[in-house]
C-alpha cells in the first residue's frame, strides 16, 4: 500500500501547484490552457481505443453501459450532488465544473493497463517499480490539470487510493479476474471514455460521458459472455 499512498500523496503536491498557479493567470490565459489540455486529451483517448483489437467488445460495453448510465442518469444526479455540496461557497454552475474535473482527472490518472498491472503487481510481488513511475507522471498530470479545471482534480487523489488501494489488498483474489484481454479491454474502452472527455473540453461535443462509465464494468461481462459462446 505505501506505493499507492506515495501516488496520492503527489498527486495532492501536483494539484495544489497547480491550483496555486491558478490564482495569479488570466481567464484568456486560462481558456487557452483549458483548450490544450483538451487537445492532450484527445490524442491520449485515440492513441489508447484505436489499440482496440475486439471492436465487438467495445460497441456492446458502450451502448450496453451508456444505456445504464442514461437509464439511471448518473450525469444528473453527481452534478447535483456536486452543486448542493459547493453551493455554499461557489457559484451557480461550479458544481458541474467541479464534478466534470473529478470525473476527468480520475479517468486520465486511473484508466490503462498501467493502473491494474503496477497494482497487482504490488500486490502479488511486491514490485512498486510501476506504480513509482506512475506517480511521477500523476503529479504533473495533477499539477496541469489543477491549473487548469480547478479544486475538482483534488478528488482524483481520494479515488487513486481507494481504487488502486482495492486492487493492491485483493490482488491474490482479483488477479483470475483480471486476464490481459480483460486489462486491454478496460483500458480501450477507457481511452474510449477520455477521448469524449477530450472532445468535450475543447467544445466541439457536449457528451455526458458520466453515463457511460457503467461501460467500464459492462466490459468483463461481455467478455465473459463471449467466451462462453466460444
Amino acid at each position: 500500500m505505501f506505493a499507492v499512498i506515495v501516488n496520492t500523496v503527489v498527486i495532492i503536491i501536483g494539484t495544489t501547484v497547480g491550483l496555486l498557479f491558478r490564482r495569479g493567470i488570466p481567464k484568456e490565459i486560462s481558456d487557452i490552457v483549458m483548450q490544450a489540455l483538451g487537445l492532450c486529451t484527445v490524442i491520449i483517448g485515440v492513441q489508447g481505443a484505436i489499440a482496440e483489437q475486439n471492436i465487438l467488445v467495445m460497441i456492446i460495453a458502450c451502448v450496453m453501459g451508456a444505456g445504464l448510465g442514461e437509464a439511471m442518469d448518473w450525469d444528473g444526479h453527481i452534478n447535483r450532488f456536486a452543486e448542493r455540496l459547493t453551493s455554499r461557497w461557489s457559484g451557480a454552475g461550479e458544481g458541474a465544473k467541479i464534478a466534470n474535473a473529478f470525473v476527468t482527472s480520475c479517468l486520465i490518472m486511473n484508466v490503462g493497463a498501467m493502473v491494474i498491472v503496477g497494482s497487482l503487481n504490488a500486490g502479488l510481488a511486491a514490485d512498486f517499480t510501476m506504480l513509482y513511475t506512475k506517480s511521477l507522471l500523476d503529479m504533473v498530470s495533477g499539477a496541469v490539470m489543477g491549473a487548469a479545471m480547478g479544486i475538482g482534480v483534488m478528488g482524483s487523489a481520494v479515488f487513486t487510493l481507494l481504487f488502486q488501494g482495492a486492487i493492491v489488498l485483493g490482488a491474490e483474489w482479483l488477479a483470475p479476474f483480471l486476464s490481459r484481454d480483460v486489462i486491454a479491454e478496460v483500458s480501450c474502452t477507457g481511452c474510449l471514455l477520455i477521448l469524449a472527455i477530450g472532445l468535450n473540453m475543447i467544445g466541439l461535443t457536449k457528451i455526458k460521458v458520466l453515463n457511460y462509465l457503467p461501460a467500464l464494468a459492462v466490459v468483463p461481462v461481455v467478455l465473459f459472455i463471449m467466451n462462453c459462446i466460444g
